[in-house]
């Protein structure tokens, strides 16, 4: 099995900004282009609260918040909002804590949940970064939105597993070619922190002209 090195980890958080747009992410990741909007501050400051706060022990349960993770398998890195472990007949040994504990993994966002999987990919590829660390297997996890300020619970089924790992794949893929894909102007471009800087009403129409010149020069004598 192919293993990445740790200087070739790429961010976990780069598998929701890929799943929303190749272009957001590349203007993100590669570009190191960033604008702030209502949405991402809200965001922002949702994962700044979670992460500073103290990690929590409750009879069958421990909570441990900003945690580290990695999967070398994958080539992923990044930090866990809340990791819960709960008590369990079967599950991971925690140092200092009797029995068996089973991990889940809780992502914190703003707003509602979202149509796509972008959510539940970025929360399944935690999910695999824990089973490669603990050496365990990890049913389920839960995202947290703060709109309805409600759990919804996501089973890591093997379509969700397959998914998030085929986009990891394109992640790596992606990061090597360093090149930013041309603008695709949809619906959820009006909710892109990134659209002024992006405009891809204005790419997006330029590589259409340009195709049509490229076509028209080729049919000239």
């Amino acid at each position: 099995m192919t293993m990445y090195a740790e200087d070739e980890l790429l961010p976990i958080s780069a598998l929701q900004h890929l799943s929303f747009c190749e272009r957001q992410w590349a203007l993100i990741h590669l570009e190191q282009v960033w604008s702030e909007n209502v949405f991402t501050a809200e965001g922002r400051n949702l994962h700044e609260k979670t992460h500073g706060a103290d990690s929590e022990n409750r009879p069958g349960l421990r909570i441990v918040r900003g945690l580290r993770l990695r999967c070398l398998r994958l080539g992923l890195v990044g930090q866990a909002d809340v990791v819960e472990f709960h008590a369990a007949q079967a599950g991971v040994r925690l140092d200092g804590a009797d029995g068996l504990w089973r991990p889940y993994p809780v992502e914190y966002k703003r707003g509602r949940a979202k149509p796509d999987n972008c959510d539940r990919v970025q929360l399944c590829a935690q999910a695999l970064c824990l089973e490669e660390m603990l050496g365990t297997s990890i049913r389920e996890g839960a995202l947290f939105y703060g709109r309805p300020r409600r759990r919804e619970q996501v089973e890591f089924t093997p379509a969700l597993r397959t998914e998030t790992e085929s986009l990891t794949a394109r992640l790596h893929e992606l990061h090597a070619a360093g090149r930013t894909p041309t603008a695709k102007y949809g619906r959820k471009c009006r909710s892109c922190s990134l659209l002024e800087t992006c405009m891809p009403k204005v790419t997006g129409v330029r590589k259409d002209i340009d195709h049509y010149l490229a076509k028209a020069l080729e049919k000239e004598p």
